[in-house]
């Protein structure tokens, strides 16, 4: 009885396709941006637990990196994350709508082979491209978790987490 299998060598085989990965993590996005919209005014700059950052500090960080690591898979130039302060929950709301569409445009831009590639991005964070993307959505899952602590301590039903 033969035991062999028709896989492929695990260096050449695809798990998910780069389109797929996105609109994996656009999926995540359009969640997190449902939690922004769920955040009262007057407290998505203010609300804490525990001394860990605002909701809206937490969202502007995911902002900050989603841009500028596709970028960097595109260009091979890392800027420094671009964290651009909020005023209210309206202007965080427009400048992740922006963030969407400039992932958007950028994502095709990446050249394959780079998911593959070791990369050190911003200067400090070596690993694959693969694993920096999933870094990000791994980042904002994380701290979308937070916000979902923030929603309920605050009274507020936050959205299934499973409708992406």
């Amino acid at each position: 009885m033969s035991t062999a299998t028709a896989t492929a060598p695990a260096s050449t085989a695809t798990f998910i396709t780069p389109t797929a990965l996105l609109q994996h993590w656009q999926g995540h996005r359009r969640l997190t941006r449902r939690m922004i919209a769920a955040f009262p005014e007057d407290k998505i700059f203010t609300f804490s637990i525990g001394g860990m950052r605002t909701f809206g500090e937490l969202a502007s960080e995911m902002i900050g990196m989603a841009v500028p690591t596709v970028r960097g898979m595109v260009t091979n130039e890392w800027d420094e994350f671009a964290m651009r302060k909020a005023s209210s929950a309206s202007e965080l709301l427009a400048q992740w709508d922006q963030s969407t569409m400039e992932l958007d445009a950028l994502w095709p831009k990446i050249p394959a082979e780079r998911f593959a590639e070791t990369l050190t991005a911003f200067g400090q964070y070596t690993m694959p491209g693969h694993a920096l993307i999933l870094y990000c959505v791994d980042n904002e899952i994380h701290h979308r978790g937070q916000g979902y602590v923030y929603l309920r301590a605050l009274g507020i039903e936050p959205p299934p987490f499973w409708e992406r």
